[in-house]
């Protein structure tokens, strides 16, 4: 690799040209200047970071020697243990954040957020054009609409199922904007008079909305509007008027269909969705994250014979009831998700001729990115007040929270931005965070914008931590667990007991299963009666489906309700998810290996050997499932946890590895870019790094998968070069 010498940087020469061709035009920063003050900061912040990564080691190194010695432990006793060593901190006083400058979609609105691989130039287009999107198509599409009766979805058009989308969504017209009398079912026209929505029955009776302030604008004629905006919860949505579309043709007030405001923001991932490991890797990504900070990014692809070129989408323009115009947010608010604190990438080396922690650089390149539009050099502003999101994944506690604000900070000065101009995500997925979580709040008090839960990777640490603490119970018994429960409640009192609501977000996790919609629908309206007010969807369809759960609960009386009862939960927390070998039989064992074995390489085949971080893999009873990092975590450590503890052997591991390659193999047979684990193992670099992230599971720091996949990732990329 050709690397560039500025300073006391050795910056490749792609990443290099990268920046000061692309990157630093149009953001008023100098390119001597700017490489200066990154040298600076390498040099200032290396030795913190390389300084928290021992203390995490030091810190499990006396966990597991504690576990050793106590097996048969006293709670008090194990409580005290972790004060000493400084894995429980002293939550300190209340108070409650001041950040400011936040959007209205993060501190306001209540609505579903997605997380995109921000490489995939498609996906993060649709994800960042999902504000809006079609509810006949996603009823339509998905099961949320039974196939019973002849409303079967395949092949042309199916007029029975037309008739049941168009029923449920006028079910929804009548739950969400009841009229004073009659049903939306009976509406034959909508009009604006005097500056009210007013629908005419089949009847010839005329109604106004029960609630006249969910009437928000309209689009085209007040006669004879193309779109009537109504206002829900903090959330819009469109009746679409088109009596000549087909759709509009059959419906007897011309609805051609609804238009829900779906996806408020979305995560542009640059960590667990993306497999970026080198140079090449960087610059694509921070590519992509520029294209749509300058709103010049475009996917062409074919579909249905025909070539389509995708862009970000326009703003929205109404008429307000008094016939004011005005415009609403054609996209999702953008958030950029750095790495963590573990990884060092080849692209930048320090003066000593070390890789520079990914971290670091993805602070600086992503905030330089963002400036441009702060700046207003592109076709469109992310945010309205000036800031610039930033999510910062798998922190360990409130002194690692504290270097990432210093590390802000200093951003924010050679940037020439204002203090708290970056804005945090604080993701909760790390065992040490959760049990200290108002600590780490406090460190961030005056730039934080969200926390969020991560089941997956939380649970994966909740392994690696407690590994020498004796054999966890299967992976799908941790979501009844003790622990989990008080995990997630206590996300979300910690941050309503240090302010957040009206001021910044909280939210849950990802629903994984993008094909079981229905289900979707019945379980995800929990997270809002948790007093979430966002939570993370696995596609544009997902977002809009969610979206309706919103209509359905207003976030910020539950939240109201959960002020009343605010307390601390972690004594709970700390309760670990330990059983009895003897609770399982034979069977019993090989089923959970065969299961976390068929998901560790089906994921692991893709992102080593295609360096694909995120996508529906199959799971073994071939549901498919969006798979991130996260799921690798937990099902590897899983595995190290049961072969620590002779559940099963090693053996019976490998043996289980080859059998589940071959299924993999068979389920990603029409894949013409796959290339089979079995029968040739040993030549397979992917079930290689499969074994690799079981057998070494348990020295992997934290448990992160990232160490064996990125070397792994670049063993195949220089193989399979050479051998094209």
């Amino acid at each position: 690799m050709n690397y560039q010498r500025i300073g006391n940087l050795q910056v490749a020469t792609e990443l290099y040209d990268f920046i000061n061709f692309e990157a630093l035009p149009g953001t008023s920063m100098e390119q001597e200047k700017f490489w200066r003050g990154f040298g600076e900061i390498v040099k200032e912040f290396s030795p913190v970071n390389k300084q928290l990564l021992i203390e995490r080691e030091e810190m499990q190194n006396k966990i597991n020697i504690w576990h050793k010695e106590n097996k048969d432990f006293d709670f008090a006793e194990y409580k005290t243990f972790l004060e000493k060593i400084g894995y429980l901190e002293d939550e300190g006083a209340n108070f409650e954040i001041t950040t400011t400058g936040v959007d209205e979609e993060v501190a306001v609105q209540a609505g579903p957020q997605l997380v995109v691989p921000v490489n995939n130039h498609r996906y993060a287009l649709n994800a960042a054009n999902a504000r809006w999107g079609s509810l006949y198509d996603a009823l339509y599409g998905t099961d949320v609409i039974s196939e019973e009766n002849g409303a079967h979805r395949d092949g042309s058009y199916n007029p029975v199922r037309g008739e049941k989308v168009v029923a449920f969504a006028r079910s929804f017209l009548d739950q969400t904007v009841p009229l004073v009398a009659g049903s939306h079912k009976d509406v034959v026209q909508y009009q604006i008079v005097g500056e009210q929505l007013i629908a005419t029955m089949k009847s010839g009776k005329v109604s106004e909305l029960s609630n006249t302030e969910k009437f928000a604008g309209y689009q085209g004629d007040p006669d004879n509007p193309s779109a009537i905006l109504l206002r829900n919860n903090g959330l819009h949505f469109e009746i679409q008027i088109d009596r000549n579309h087909p759709t509009g043709k059959r419906d007897e007030a011309g609805v051609k269909d609804i238009l829900l405001e779906a996806a408020l923001s979305v995560i542009m991932d640059c960590e667990d969705s993306v497999a970026a490991v080198d140079t090449e890797d960087k610059v694509q990504v921070y590519r992509s994250w520029l294209g749509l900070m300058k709103g010049d990014l475009s996917a062409t692809f074919t579909k249905d014979d025909k070539t389509v070129i995708r862009k970000l989408n326009p703003d929205r323009r109404y008429s307000g009831p008094n016939g004011q115009s005005f415009v609403l947010q054609g996209r999702a608010l953008m958030f950029v998700r750095n790495v963590g604190h573990l990884m060092t990438n080849p692209s930048i080396l320090d003066e000593s001729g070390e890789e520079v922690y990914e971290g670091i650089i993805d602070a600086v390149v992503t905030s330089l990115i963002a400036k441009h539009s702060l700046m207003g050099n592109g076709h469109f502003q992310n945010s309205k007040k000036g800031s610039i999101y930033i999510v910062k994944p798998k922190m360990h506690g409130s002194k690692e929270v504290a270097y990432a604000n210093e590390l802000f900070n200093r951003v924010e000065d050679l940037l020439r931005l204002q203090r708290n101009t970056l804005k945090i995500g604080l993701m909760d997925e790390e065992r040490r965070t959760s049990l200290n979580l108002k600590a780490c709040i406090r460190e961030v008090k005056e730039r934080v914008a969200f926390i969020n839960t991560g089941f997956l990777d939380r649970t994966g640490d909740e392994i690696h931590t407690s590994m020498e603490a004796g054999i966890m119970i299967p992976k799908n018994e941790m979501k009844s667990s003790i622990w989990l429960h008080a995990y997630e409640k206590s996300n979300v009192t910690n941050g309503l007991a240090t302010g957040f609501q009206g001021r910044a977000q909280i939210g849950k996790g990802m629903w994984a299963m993008p094909d079981l919609m229905a289900e979707m629908i019945k379980q995800k309206i929990s997270h809002l009666k948790a007093g979430a007010n966002t939570a993370w969807v696995p596609s544009p369809t997902g977002a809009i489906l969610h979206a309706l759960h919103y209509h359905e609960v207003d976030v910020r009386n539950e939240q109201n309700k959960l002020l009343k009862e605010l307390k601390s939960l972690r004594d709970e927390i700390l309760q670990i998810p330990v059983a009895s070998k003897s609770e399982w039989g034979i069977e019993e064992v090989q089923a959970e290996l065969d299961n976390n074995a068929q998901g560790i390489l089906g994921y692991v085949v893709r992102w080593v050997e295609q360096g694909i971080g995120c996508s529906k893999v199959p799971d073994i009873h071939n549901i498919g499932l969006m798979e991130d990092r996260a799921t690798l975590r937990i099902s590897s450590q899983h595995v190290a946890n049961w072969l620590h503890h002779g559940v099963c052997s090693r053996e019976q591991v490998e043996e289980t590895l080859k059998r589940m390659a071959i299924v993999v193999d068979k389920q990603n047979a029409g894949d013409p870019m796959y290339r089979p684990m079995a029968p040739n193992y040993e030549e397979s670099v992917a079930f290689q790094a499969a074994c690799e992230l079981v057998f070494f599971g348990y020295e992997q720091p934290s448990g992160y998968t990232e160490p064996i996949l990125h070397r792994r990732r670049l063993e195949a990329k220089e193989k399979f070069a050479i051998k094209q």
